[in-house]
């Protein structure tokens, strides 16, 4: 997303609901010599479709099929490229050259803190949500499934977008900034994580039902993809029913029935028995589908009305509540990481030793020994970086600050050749408990090559 915002895409960056860090990227790129823009930019305007979603799509299908950095190799065969990113064959090695001359990685590693704030944001009401469907669909938690379900958070991106992807045992959601939180639309999309492979599994079964699938075709509100994909219609009535009986609005159900959704009706019916019995429904649901009555079911769908137009849904969100405003050395220690983002240095230090000062709170001493520390490593000053952070670890930091300050202390070692110290940091790195994503992938890509070090 830095490389074609920079390269010209400019969908909504006027929004106010835009992440601050999309154009504070923009602006540092824009600042900095980069001699692969030019062919960037020409790539982009090659590539640019004119739909904005679409423009948008094609670049989130690459992202998720590559590898990332530092070399955006692709994940599988070329016969597994996402339809909609094939188009943009040739993108990796202009993105792994523009990833180095852009000095991304620092880039990245600067903007944790705006990105933990946001998944701090979802990270409670999205658990409520899992655990709410796991609970209803007494779905097993321990862990062993080969499947996964992934949340990125995209705060380069244009603002209020969902995307999700499903790509073999992947199962991908990607937000971008909004007002409100979308926990109602993630919630869905695990839903169907959960609910897709059971449709799968029992597709002969569901499939000698297929006749009820003409009724679909008369439902003018229905998108396209329902009406041509049997197996996906009967999923997502499915679901329809159970949101309808998760958010106690029985009202969705006859909602989705009118919008071509056709076995909804019946599904909510099921769910009534299910709950009385003790099966989880993987093992419920091909009684549930053996039993659909097709006489019964033709009957009711010859006498619904559909809709011509699906109304717009007004969904009940979990909103977190707004963040207390910092006081105190909390505040200055606010302003100084806003000064440290603006790479004013010099304000930065002055505001990290006035936070030292004013507080003696050993978290927050940790934070700001960590904020001069990154200040040290900026002005090539290692010593005082190495001693800084250590002053960090012995400060009792948050764990969030404890696995980067490990992985800065490793890259240092690295740095200085120690590559068997260096080592030892990054996997003390990992053994932090509650240590965010990014720290645990740079401490991971840290075990794996010397930092600093080209891959080939």
């Amino acid at each position: 997303m830095a490389a074609i915002n920079a390269a010209g895409y400019n969908t909504d960056a006027d929004s106010p609901n835009n992440s601050p860090l999309r154009e504070t990227i923009r602006k540092q790129l824009a600042g900095k010599n980069i001699p692969s823009l030019a062919a960037l930019k020409d790539f982009y305007r090659e590539h640019r479709l004119a739909d904005p979603m679409a423009d948008l799509n094609q670049y989130i299908s690459f992202a998720l099929w590559v590898d990332g950095p530092p070399n955006f190799e692709p994940r599988g065969r070329s016969v597994e490229v996402p339809p909609d990113a094939a188009p943009l064959e040739g993108l990796g090695p202009l993105l792994a050259r523009f990833y180095d001359e852009a000095g991304l990685e620092e880039l990245w590693n600067q903007s944790q803190p705006a990105f933990e704030q946001a998944i701090d944001r979802y990270h409670e009401p999205v658990a409520e949500a899992v655990l709410q469907v796991n609970g209803f669909l007494r779905n097993e938690t321990s862990g062993t499934s080969t499947h996964w379900f992934q949340i990125y958070i995209d705060l380069l991106g244009p603002p209020n977008q969902i995307q999700t992807r499903n790509y073999g045992k992947s199962y991908c959601v990607v937000i971008t900034p909004s007002p409100e939180l979308r926990i109602h639309d993630i919630r869905h999309a695990y839903l169907h994580y959960l609910l897709d492979p059971y449709a799968s599994r029992h597709e002969e079964l569901i499939m000698h039902t297929r006749g009820l699938g003409d009724h679909a075709q008369r439902a003018q509100a229905l998108d396209a993809s329902f009406k041509s994909d049997y197996l996906l219609l009967v999923t997502e009535s499915l679901i329809k029913a159970v949101e309808a009986r998760l958010d106690k609005q029985p009202a969705l159900v006859n909602q989705a029935m009118q919008e071509g959704y056709i076995l909804t009706a019946y599904f909510s019916e099921q769910l009534q028995a299910y709950l009385k019995q003790e099966q989880a429904m993987r093992f419920y649901y091909p009684q549930m589908i053996e039993a659909i009555d097709l006489k019964r079911e033709d009957k009711r769908l010859s006498q619904i009305e559909f809709t011509s137009q699906a109304p717009v849904r007004k969904v009940k969100t979990i909103e977190a509540p707004k963040p207390p405003e910092p006081k105190g050395a909390y505040k200055t220690l606010a302003q100084a990481e806003q000064f440290y983002q603006d790479r004013s240095l010099e304000a930065a230090r002055e505001l990290f030793l006035k936070a030292l000062q004013d507080s003696s709170d050993k978290p927050l001493h940790a934070q700001a020994y960590y904020g001069l520390a990154r200040i040290a490593a900026l002005e090539k000053n290692p010593e005082m970086a190495e001693q800084l952070f250590e002053k960090t670890l012995e400060s009792g930091p948050e764990p969030q600050t404890k696995a980067w300050a490990l992985v800065y202390l490793a890259r240092l070692s690295d740095a200085a050749g120690d590559r068997e110290h260096a080592v030892q940091r990054y996997r003390e790195a990992l053994a932090v408990e509650g240590a965010s994503p990014a720290a645990r992938d740079a401490a991971q890509q840290g075990v794996q090559r010397s930092f600093g070090k080209k891959s080939n």
